[in-house]
């Protein structure tokens, strides 16, 4: 299987997950079996959400996408302006803390940092669920590369660094993925890459013996999210049984799946998918004049993605702190 066959399925992977968890937010465990008890989940709609429709998790993911597309690589300020114009536009979902840094008034290079001086708090998943584009486009360019990306854009809406550190390393077992090896064998390698006061917590979640019961947050944090990404990925055999898994966790039902959408789209390929999911798929973008994208639209951003990833240039200057 092609690197970008791979791309197709982590782009594509994370918007179906987004849109087959989304009707499930904020439910309890088990209600995803209960809907759907021989396992074959459907896009099914509720909650606000239609049948196949995408989340704010999906669409900036897009927007990020077409940003590095568009500017021909990492435009940190290109990013957040195209984030803070879809905010104004009123979309059916945003995450409080995004809301508040997005359009709080602030410059991008401050926002985030800002918002976590006041609060507190700024360790949401916001970060991990828009990261499928990224990872693609930044695979290429190397472990160090990769998630010195994930980083800087995390941190324009992200004032912790645990939320930085998360994005990276699943910028990075995306990464591994997209080469065809088993992101669940590079955790270790990974982990040596985080920083150092974040990578005690993190190896906790990712230990092969975490169970999403032993969370000490609700999975909106971006610990839990990454971790039962993680082991829903370790625990199923298929895409369709992971993302069942993870949408069955309950709580942030939309995010977890896109995560875990992203993971196991790279890992079992594009052909995986179902159909009956892709084809019942579709994005709304506020703020970009009524524009719906496809399941199609979004295998050809994912292949653009991949291939102008392997020839751009080095990121500019030092991470985003």
């Amino acid at each position: 299987m092609r690197n970008t066959d791979r791309a197709v399925g982590a782009v594509l992977g994370s918007a179906v997950g987004d849109a087959l968890g989304a009707p499930f937010e904020f439910g309890l465990p088990g209600v995803f079996r209960e809907r759907f008890p021989d396992g074959v989940g459907e896009l099914c709609g509720g909650g606000g959400w239609d049948p196949g429709e995408a989340t704010d998790d999906t669409q900036m993911a897009v927007l990020v996408g077409e940003s590095l597309l568009e500017r021909g690589g990492l435009d940190l300020p290109d990013i957040f302006s195209r984030f803070r114009r879809w905010a104004a536009a009123d979309p059916k979902d945003i995450g409080l803390q995004t809301e508040q840094v997005l359009l709080g008034g602030d410059p991008w290079d401050l926002a985030a940092s800002l918002h976590f001086q006041v609060n507190g708090r700024a360790a949401g998943n916001g970060s991990l669920m828009r990261a499928s584009t990224s990872a693609v486009y930044f695979a290429a360019r190397g472990r160090t590369a990769t998630m010195d990306a994930g980083r800087r854009i995390a941190a324009l809406t992200h004032g912790d660094g645990a939320a930085w550190e998360g994005t990276a390393i699943l910028h990075e077992l995306v990464r591994v993925a997209l080469l065809g090896e088993d992101p669940l064998a590079a955790l270790p390698a990974t982990l040596a890459e985080v920083a150092p006061e974040h990578r005690e917590r993190w190896a906790r979640v990712l230990d092969p013996a975490w169970h999403p019961d032993d969370a000490t947050e609700f999975n909106g944090a971006v610990w839990p999210c990454l971790g039962s990404a993680v082991w829903a990925l370790r625990t199923t055999d298929s895409f369709e049984e992971a993302l069942g898994a993870a949408v069955d966790l309950g709580g942030d039902t939309d995010t977890v799946a896109a995560v875990t959408g992203m993971l196991a789209g790279a890992v079992h390929g594009p052909d995986a998918l179902p159909a009956r999911w892709t084809s019942e798929l579709h994005v709304p973008l506020p703020g970009s004049a009524g524009r719906i994208l496809r399941s199609d639209d979004l295998r050809d951003l994912a292949r653009s993605l991949a291939e102008r990833g392997e020839s751009g240039d080095e990121l500019p200057g030092p991470p985003h702190e």
